[in-house]
């Protein structure tokens, strides 16, 4: 039997069973595993892959529909990976055309790469910000906020997904009911009985990357920060909104370092919802 041809291999969904391939995928690419990300991702969202016909997957992608069931208002693109062997072929190029035929009217959002930021201009995604990662041993110097923290509880959850629906701007109940399973520290802030900000921390290879982070001021981000790193003898991780440009100096003077930029784009909106003022930095770059 003759082996089809690259551009007849079809395009399916993943599912968890994929996991395994998944990650072997990213590894092939000099990626991290990140299998319990990759985990998070293929339970809340919609994985899309080819099989290769030696065995594993040419390319794979996942979407995150945010907003009403069924008719959502926003879909976050990531993961988006071509196998080194099938690279430079049309392969993620025709993924994505697929995503976003599939995805319809829904406006798109996708951290891109440098290197992966000229096909998504090609397919219409404009950029419409910037994150800086950053990564290292977080060294606190001197306390320097009063912004009192403590561990979230069960009966947090109600004021967590009422805070982070009217910061994001969507309805993210799927992937933020899952926070106290899948992350190591889940934190709060509050005053006065109700909730001003929140973040987690979640393992991730060697590290734990904190994201969300959401709050209503950089004193509150940099209490929560403070409190995760606390917590943790592990390098932190987080992709920061390049326009809190208080927050990035301070995290740096205490040790975390620049690593790269990714852009923040979107397609078929203007602007990614929500209010950046209190968005500092994403679950993952992978889901928005």
């Amino acid at each position: 039997m003759s082996t089809p041809s690259l551009p007849a291999l079809p395009i399916r969904r993943l599912t968890l069973r994929d996991l395994t391939a998944c990650a072997d995928l990213s590894e092939d690419r000099g990626w991290p595993r990140e299998e319990h990300k990759w985990g998070l991702l293929l339970t809340a969202g919609r994985g899309y892959g080819i099989d290769a016909p030696d065995g594993g997957l040419v390319t794979a992608c996942v979407v995150t529909e945010y907003g009403t069931p069924g008719r959502p208002d926003l879909g976050a693109i990531g993961m988006v990976l071509v196998a080194r062997r099938y690279a430079r072929q049309g392969v993620g190029r025709r993924l994505m055309r697929h995503v976003v035929a599939e995805m319809g009217p829904t406006p798109l959002t996708l951290h891109a790469t440098p290197y992966g930021q000229p096909l998504y201009e090609e397919l219409g995604f404009k950029v419409t910000g910037r994150a800086e990662m950053v990564r290292g041993h977080f060294a606190l110097r001197e306390p320097d906020t009063q912004v009192p923290t403590r561990a979230a509880g069960a009966e947090d959850l109600t004021g967590i997904l009422r805070l982070d629906a009217e910061v994001f701007g969507l309805d993210r109940t799927h992937i933020i009911t899952r926070l106290p399973a899948f992350s190591d520290q889940l934190r709060v802030a509050e005053e006065g009985g109700r909730i001003t900000g929140y973040a987690a921390a979640w393992p991730n290879m060697d590290t734990h990357v904190v994201g969300p982070l959401i709050a209503r001021d950089t004193e509150t981000a940099k209490a929560l920060v403070t409190s995760l790193a606390a917590r943790t003898d592990r390098p932190l991780r987080t992709d920061i909104d390049v326009r809190h440009q208080e927050l990035l100096s301070w995290v740096k003077a205490c040790g975390l370092e620049s690593v790269g930029f990714n852009a923040v784009m979107a397609y078929g909106v203007s602007e990614v919802p929500g209010d950046w003022t209190r968005r500092f930095a994403p679950l993952t770059v992978a889901a928005g």
